[in-house]
């Protein structure tokens, strides 16, 4: 070791994490209970430790330490010594190379047969193991994050117009024929041409990112030949994960965002910040841990050896300590000050709001984030439940949030399935929620609708199969959900009678455009629109190949539909009246003689209260009037559009349902009908009190062209 290596400063405090300043690197890790704690650095391999040091500065409960020699590129980790007490909350073992949690770059892959649990193999976790770990232990690089933004921009999309894609980075772009080969399954194929053309001729506004926060693949799985795919088992909440990485430098991510904005594209992160990968009292011990466990996790009060687990994980972060709330808001800054992402979507968000026991929609999880200038002012998407008790809280988060609407995929799937009795159920998921938003001063928007999402069944696998399929996954076909709400149109899985291929095709577009024509913010699982299909499998978590991956290669079938997804997403942008920001309230409009949204039977009348009740109803018609008081544009000018009617019919039998008798010089026109192949209806005009042949399992949307009447009057 050279004189010059042997010199350490004692460097400051914060921020936390490794900061190169262009001469040298700060080093700063939080830990309350440690006694002692070493900077291990090692060679560009990672193979070799070539330096320990003693960080003898502590500050505020923040041990630190400056190396004027510290470069670009090195690898670092952390041995932190304290009591290995379990009993008492206390895991440290300094045999064990930790990571940074403020990391903002990993390198290398976990290698799962050198020793990373603090407790003896075969032995419970009261045993404490002695032999050191680091030549198969991830390890922090030194980063800098300068980048060159030139002129970038978030577009800053209104929640009213934004239309969310959620995608896998790998699976989205490993199969595509177009992106070159090396580049497929990385942030930079999600960010070449042939992948941002997809998403801009779809029409969507924003991609949702499934976890991108550096996870490990579980051992169970890798012993089983599997992989964690989904990524929800994260360890670095401030690194890309370097597996979607074709240059393994985080620029390549920055660079992703850049041209994703470039193109109106916003990039929303799903993210995981209830829990870590390092699992129960019997899981590795890889890094919070290790520095720190009575700090970071929630431990059971009266017996510390184990953690509250409100997320089925095995852990779950301890929200009440101020340092992992501190970690969580710099993590959240730092993705969008120096990555330029444009939101998150919160997994498990209730087990963040959890301070003593019960869900909390004023803990102080939530009011550091309403307070801060930055964090506030991006998208937030709460999945608003966890597996404790009370925790699903869908309606319940506060003013500023919008959450993920499982009521809504509920009752969708329930009325195409042809459940009866949900008509006013379906009413009120239909207009945006207004019995689970409204009464806190939220709007539409509040509420993210989904039919689908990474976790369950495809779009084409909900119209196929009745059950589950999950045999692939190597636990008897237990894991999953078992209330999938689906229907196989008759036979299980694919076939060849065209009758149910056809009444397949036909709930697929029923499911999207009751989707695309609701208040509310849409979600599209990615692939949903090109008839991806899982084979049955609802959970496939761990399948990282083609049951996962999307594929290009589409059917004729599959072409259509995706006309069709086009075409409904289109009638969305170009009408405001499917993007309101205020909800109906159902009354008549002034010097209109309409109401601003009225429900109707088959017969062409006012829906009354029997009739909502009723146990066999499975048809309805929503009227909507184009007078959209109280909605007006950026330049504080009134919005009006033309009037709509959504006609849904759910049963196994044809039926005519009478058109409304006001307006009464109403020209409806049918600009989709589900029942014909390609969502068209011949041309055609129809009268007040005329009946419209709306076939069985079908929906149809008619327009009576008040805009353009409208206009010529203030002409």
């Amino acid at each position: 070791m050279s004189e010059q290596r042997s010199v350490v400063w004692p460097g400051e405090p914060y921020p936390l994490g490794a900061t190169w300043d262009g001469e040298g690197v700060n080093f700063a890790l939080f830990s309350e209970n440690a006694e002692k704690v070493e900077l291990c650095l090692f060679d560009p391999t990672g193979r070799r430790e070539i330096e320990r040091i003693e960080l003898r500065e502590q500050t505020d409960q923040i041990w630190h330490c400056y190396l004027p020699y510290g470069r670009l590129g090195q690898l670092y980790g952390y041995r932190v010594y304290g009591p290995y007490d379990p009993e008492n909350g206390h895991r440290f073992n300094p045999n064990k190379l930790l990571l940074d949690p403020y990391a903002k770059s990993i390198a290398g892959s976990l290698d799962w047969r050198h020793p990373h649990f603090g407790y003896r193999p075969g032995e419970d976790d009261l045993s404490f193991d002695e032999r050191d770990n680091a030549a198969g232990a991830l390890k922090c690089r030194v980063v800098d994050t300068a980048f060159t933004w030139g002129d970038d921009r978030p577009p800053r999309t209104p929640w009213h117009d934004t239309i969310i894609y959620e995608l896998h980075v790998k699976g989205f772009t490993r199969l595509h024929p177009e992106i070159p080969p090396h580049l497929r399954g990385t942030y930079a194929g999600l960010a070449s041409a042939p992948a941002i053309e997809h998403l801009k001729r779809l029409g969507v506004t924003a991609v949702e990112l499934m976890p991108v926060h550096f996870f490990i693949d579980d051992k169970h799985l890798l012993e089983r030949g599997l992989r964690n795919y989904w990524g929800y088992n994260s360890i670095g909440f401030f690194a890309p994960d370097t597996r979607y990485s074709a240059t393994g430098s985080i620029n390549e991510f920055k660079t992703m965002v850049k041209r994703l904005h470039s193109a109106g594209l916003e990039v929303i992160l799903d993210v995981v910040y209830n829990h870590t990968a390092e699992g129960n009292h019997l899981g590795p011990t890889l890094s919070f841990r290790g520095i720190d466990n009575a700090a970071y996790y929630r431990l059971v009060p009266d017996d510390r050896r184990h953690y509250m687990d409100y997320t089925g994980t095995g852990n779950t972060l301890n929200m009440m300590h101020p340092r992992v709330l501190q970690l969580i808001m710099d993590s959240l800054r730092y993705w969008i000050l120096e990555m330029h992402v444009d939101g998150f979507r919160f997994d498990l968000a209730s087990a963040l709001a959890r301070e003593l026991h019960d869900v909390d929609k004023l803990s102080a999880f939530f009011d550091i984030i309403r307070q801060d200038p930055v964090i506030s002012q991006v998208k937030l998407i709460a999945e608003p439940w966890d597996v404790g008790e009370g925790g699903y809280q869908v309606g319940n988060f506060p003013v500023g949030w919008t959450e993920w609407n499982g009521k809504y995929r509920d009752a969708v799937r329930s009325y195409w399935k042809g459940d009866g009795g949900l008509v006013d159920e379906l009413a009120y998921r239909l207009t945006g929620s207004s019995d689970l938003y409204e009464r806190d001063g939220r709007r539409p928007y509040a509420s993210i609708n989904f039919v689908t999402a990474h976790d369950g069944f495809t779009l084409q696998d909900l119209v196929s199969y009745n059950e589950k399929h999950n045999e692939a996954n190597g636990e008897g076909n237990r894991d999953g959900h078992d209330d999938n709400r689906s229907w196989n149109c008759g036979v299980e899985g694919p076939t060849g009678d065209r009758n149910i291929r056809r009444l397949r095709a036909r709930q697929k577009r029923n499911l999207m455009a009751t989707l695309l024509l609701s208040q509310g913010v849409p979600m599209i699982l990615h692939g949903d629109e090109m008839g991806r299909t899982q084979h049955g499998n609802n959970n496939a978590y761990c399948q990282d190949n083609e049951t996962s991956w999307l594929s290009w290669d589409l059917a004729p079938t599959d072409r259509n539909f995706l006309a069709f997804v086009r075409r409904m997403i289109r009638l969305r942008r170009e009408h405001p009246i499917f993007r309101r920001r205020s909800f109906f309230q159902g009354r008549r409009l002034r010097g209109a003689g309409v109401k601003d949204i009225t429900w109707l039977t088959p017969d062409g009348d006012e829906m009354t209260d029997e009739e909502w009740n009723s146990s066999f109803a499975r048809s309805l018609g929503l009227q909507m009037s184009g007078l959209l008081e109280g909605e007006h544009d950026a330049q504080g000018r009134p919005i009006r559009d033309d009037d709509f009617l959504l006609l849904f019919n759910a049963h196994h039998e044809d039926l005519s349902f009478v058109l409304p008798q006001i307006p009464a010089d109403a020209r409806w026109e049918a600009v989709v009908d589900t029942a014909h192949a390609a969502g068209l209806k011949p041309a055609g005009f129809y009268k007040p009190g005329d009946a419209y042949p709306l076939k069985a399992r079908s929906m149809a949307v008619l327009t009576n062209a008040r805009r353009e009447t409208l206009e010529e009057e203030e002409e």
